[in-house]
C-alpha cells in the first residue's frame, strides 16, 4: 500500500489547535493505516490505497476540515520525493547561509515565468532557490528580522507550508 508524507499548514497556531493525538486519531477512523506524527508542527505518515498526490491532498483536507471545522491545507509527498528533497537540501545548504534554511512545500510548482518577479520581491538578506514543488529559502538575517512577504509574493508561491531544512532531512530518514 502506497505511503504518503503530509505536512499539514498553520495547525497549533492561534486558534487552530490539533493535538497530535487528536490528528492521528482522526486518520485512523477515516481508514488510514500506519499513521504516524512528527512533532507538533504538523506532519504525519499514513498509507492508503490511493497513489494521486492531488486526490490523497483532497481526501486529508477533508478529513481535517471535518474533524476540526477549519481548512487545513495539506501538501503531501511520496518516500521518494521526500528523499529527494532532503538530498537537496544538503546540496543548496553548501550555498551556505547565516541563518537558517527553510523550505517551503508547495501544493503546484511555481511557474517559470514568474521566478523572476518573485526573485524582485524577495527581501534583502533572503535568497531562494525553487525546485519542483520546494522553495529553499536562506536566510543570511535572522528569521524574525525579516519582512513579511508581499502579497503578490505569496500569491506566486500559492498555498505552501515552511520547514525548517533539518526537519525535512529528520523526516526523510525517519519515514521513508
Amino acid at each position: 500500500m502506497p505511503t504518503h508524507i503530509g505536512f499539514l499548514r498553520a495547525v497549533n497556531v492561534g486558534k487552530r489547535p490539533y493535538r497530535t493525538a487528536d490528528l492521528r486519531a482522526a486518520l485512523e477512523r477515516a481508514g488510514y493505516g500506519d499513521v504516524e506524527t512528527y512533532i507538533q508542527t504538523g506532519n504525519v505518515r499514513v498509507t492508503s490505497p490511493l497513489r494521486s498526490t492531488a486526490k490523497i491532498e483532497a481526501e486529508l483536507e477533508g478529513v481535517f476540515l471535518a474533524d476540526r471545522g477549519f481548512e487545513v491545507p495539506t501538501i503531501v509527498f511520496s518516500p521518494a520525493e521526500l528523499t529527494a528533497l532532503a538530498a537537496e537540501a544538503d546540496e543548496v545548504a553548501e550555498q551556505g547561509f547565516k541563518h537558517g534554511h527553510y523550505i517551503s512545500l508547495l501544493k503546484r510548482p511555481i511557474p517559470e515565468a514568474d521566478l523572476e518577479e518573485l526573485r524582485d520581491l524577495t527581501p534583502d538578506g533572503i535568497r531562494f532557490v525553487a525546485s519542483g514543488r520546494a522553495l529553499h529559502l536562506l536566510y543570511d538575517i535572522g528569521f524574525g528580522d525579516a519582512p513579511r512577504s508581499p502579497a503578490r509574493a505569496e500569491k506566486i508561491i500559492g498555498v505552501a507550508t515552511n520547514r525548517n531544512a533539518k526537519v525535512i532531512r529528520e523526516i526523510a530518514e525517519r519515514w521513508c
